[in-house]
């Protein structure tokens, strides 16, 4: 390895004679490095970032920098992965860095690899590894690291950056990225949205400064890059691409585990090995046009794409020191070789005869430690009679079981999304639903906090979303204190982080299962799909639905936004035939004081926050033309308000006297007739809300985590206000 460096260092400075006194210039003790670790890629993005990580790792004595690749579990190892990678990473480790694996399990499951089985996916894991000890691979540097493990071991700081990523990531940005999954784009199914998402989350999790992938996994690096720009992150990571080997038959830009004879294996025998390079595409000059895959997968043009030349090139002359005989005459460089072979002084003959004995010395260490060693001898019995298995991936239900257990019979109440302010509205909504739950059956409301993030909900600020749930609770405690005490509350990240594994493995699953269409169809009435983040929330409410199907009766009782959500949640428990839940749709009454597209939001809503005040400008403001039933939102929350409290009309002797109200219909008819008149409704709404709001009032403005609530939430508002 020493000696490989050796040959590799330049200099970026001339050592010639300074003009100040003819002294040597300074050696930049950065440059060898610099050479060394770029030599692994074709491109670069960019060269001055990977200086500036060289430098800084230096500069601050931590010797070590930080390179990543992720590498599917899906069956046998190829020369390349093999051989081309340890290259690679003994080059960036001779540098001085770290070069740490992703090992892709979670990834393999989703593209349904090892009959979508975990488990075996670990097993070929494990596999590769030992692939890696045998090749010369230095291991003092090298890490593996199990996104499974790691995953579900730091759920909150991997999935927060993962939503982070999609909701900065447009649905159409994310396409462009989907072609490292063998998928056309009118192919993809929604857990193939969260791939690049999920691999671009592993490059900010491993706090990796260099990419060190494949050109074919470009796309999604680059990805890790814009989303720096848009979260406003300085450091990006470096993407240093490597060369996609090409296969052994004529055209294919890359190699193909699903034809073994387009690619030398790491256990290949010599006989494997002579017969596919003796049958190997080996041109003198282009034959063939460029297809669209080739031009995607080179960025160094390359019209011959001569396999066997590929191999020469970054498999052989890759080990150090390494000389290339072919026809009775020593080559010392691949340039050599190249010309040799086109002028016809190595014939394709002598060209496979030199590459069969280097490949198969290369090989003989990794048979023999497969040959030898117990564990790696059975790692690989079990992965090859696998493959001649042809697994399936299995309709197996994997789930979150939450504990306690829910009850036989659940009815459940997704809670409103948060907002800015909490809605007296959205209180009372969720209580109606809440009542029309059956006697006999266990009550939840549902607060979907992490989806909340997802929807970029108060701009997925954990503290604004806390906040808003913690309100609201209040407020449904406060009103309905009876009815409360036997609703079971779920805030939906703590249900996920005591079995995050379970959970999003069922929301993948959920994934593989749904195509883009079905999450289009889903969203609520009026909403585009337009964010990858779109698709993420969509999977989790099915993941969350999937949490309750061990109840032999499930209902969900819900407004219009979340009715569609729950229909494709159904689908998907009949696909794993299950009984889809009853959907019931309850919707909460339009309290909105003025006319849809009338007002601020703020200034046109009740909120559980708002003072006497606010309350009584707010009502003032509020539509109400004499005798007009057919929209009149104060005779709207009078009807709410009787379910709580007789409502009193106060007026002079002149106007009729003071009236007592127990239903709206008898207000509304009084109304209609002109003896109620707007001038005496408003001021006894106003009065009425307050009496109701009052006993609120005290508890927002004692209890440590209501002020923390209140208060996050007013400085998001004031923030809002500043960008406008």
């Amino acid at each position: 390895m020493a000696q490989m460096l050796d040959l590799l260092r330049c200099r970026r400075r001339a050592n010639d004679a300074a003009a100040d006194g003819g002294k040597p210039a300074r050696v930049d003790p950065d440059q060898w490095r610099f050479d060394v670790v770029r030599s692994v890629g074709e491109e670069c993005q960019t060269d001055r970032e990977l200086w500036g990580v060289l430098r800084r790792t230096r500069k601050f004595f931590k010797t070590d920098f930080v390179c990543y690749d992720g590498f599917e579990p899906s069956g046998r190892m190829h020369i390349a992965q093999g051989v081309f990678k340890a290259v690679n990473v003994n080059k960036c480790t001779g540098a001085g860095g770290v070069f740490i694996f992703w090992v892709a399990d979670w990834f393999a499951l989703m593209n349904d690899k090892m009959g979508g089985d975990l488990e075996k996916i670990k097993t070929v894991g494990q596999y590769f590894i030992e692939v890696w000890k045998a090749t010369g691979m230095d291991m003092s540097k090298v890490q593996f690291r199990w996104s499974s493990d790691e995953i579900n071991g730091h759920a909150v700081e991997y999935w927060g950056q993962a939503l982070d990523i999609a909701r900065k990531s447009t649905l159409a940005r994310i396409k462009k990225c989907c072609q490292i999954m063998g998928r056309s784009e009118d192919k993809l199914t929604a857990a193939q949205i969260m791939y690049p998402i999920m691999q671009s989350t592993d490059i900010f999790f491993l706090k990796a400064d260099i990419c060190q992938l494949g050109v074919d996994q470009r796309k999604v690096n680059m990805l890790a890059r814009d989303y720096c720009d848009s979260a406003g992150r300085k450091n990006k990571p470096i993407i240093l691409s490597h060369h996609m080997l090409y296969g052994l038959a004529a055209g294919q830009a890359k190699m193909s585990k699903s034809n073994p004879d387009s690619a030398i294996f790491m256990e290949d025998t010599p006989e494997d090995v002579e017969r596919k390079i003796r049958k190997a595409y080996c041109p003198l000059k282009p034959e063939q046009s460029r297809s669209e895959e080739a031009d995607a997968m080179q960025l160094v043009k390359d019209d011959l794409m001569n396999p066997c030349l590929d191999y020469v090139k970054h498999i052989l002359f890759g080990q150090p020191d390494f000389a290339f005989n072919a026809g009775g005459k020593s080559y010392a460089t691949y340039g050599e070789v190249n010309a040799a072979f086109l002028s016809g002084a190595i014939t394709e003959a002598a060209l496979k005869d030199a590459l069969i004995v280097e490949v198969n010395k290369l090989l003989e260490p990794v048979r023999s430690h497969f040959a030898k060693d117990p564990t790696a001898k059975e790692l690989l019995a079990k992965i090859t009679q696998w493959k001649k298995d042809n697994l399936t991936a299995p309709n197996v239900l994997v789930r979150l079981e939450p504990r306690p257990a829910f009850a036989s019979k659940v009815f459940v109440v997704f809670a409103p999304l948060p907002g800015t302010h909490v809605r007296l509205e959205d209180v009372l909504g969720t209580l109606r639903r809440l009542k029309a739950a059956p006697a006999d059956v266990e009550r939840v409301l549902w607060l979907e906090d992490w989806t909340a993030s997802a929807w970029d909900c108060v701009g997925a600020s954990d503290a604004c979303i806390r906040g808003y749930y913690e309100i609201l609770l209040f407020g449904l405690r406060g009103l309905a204190p009876s009815l409360m005490d036997g609703v079971r509350v779920c805030w939906q990240s703590e249900l996920i982080l005591s079995g995050p594994s379970e959970y999003w493995i069922s929301v993948i699953n959920a994934g593989r299962r749904t195509s883009l269409d079905m999450i289009r169809n889903a969203l609520a009435p009026g909403d585009s799909l337009e964010n990858a983040s779109q698709v993420f929330a969509s999977l989790m409410h099915i993941g969350d639905v999937l949490c309750f199907t061990g109840s032999s009766s499930l209902t969900l009782c819900c407004d219009e936004r979340h009715e569609n959500l729950h229909r494709l949640a159904g689908s998907t428990c009949e696909s794993y035939g299950l009984k889809a839940p009853e959907v019931l749709r309850v919707d909460a009454a339009p309290l909105r004081l003025l006319a849809p597209g009338e007002g601020a939001e703020a200034d046109v809503n009740v909120m559980l926050t708002d003072k006497e005040v606010e309350v009584n400008k707010k009502v003032k403001k509020s539509f109400c033309m004499p005798e007009n039933t057919e929209f009149n939102p104060p005779i709207a929350w009078v009807a709410e308000l009787v379910n709580f409290q007789e409502f009193l009309v106060a007026r002079k002797p002149d106007n009729g006297g003071d009236k007592t109200y127990t239903d709206a219909a008898a207000l509304t008819q009084d109304f209609a007739s002109g003896a109620l008149h707007p001038g005496d409704l408003k001021p006894s709404l106003s009065k009425a809300l307050n009496a109701l709001l009052e006993p609120l009032r005290e508890g927002l403005a004692k209890q440590d985590v209501l002020k923390k609530a209140q208060k996050d939430l007013e400085a998001f508002v004031k923030a809002q206000s500043k960008k406008k």
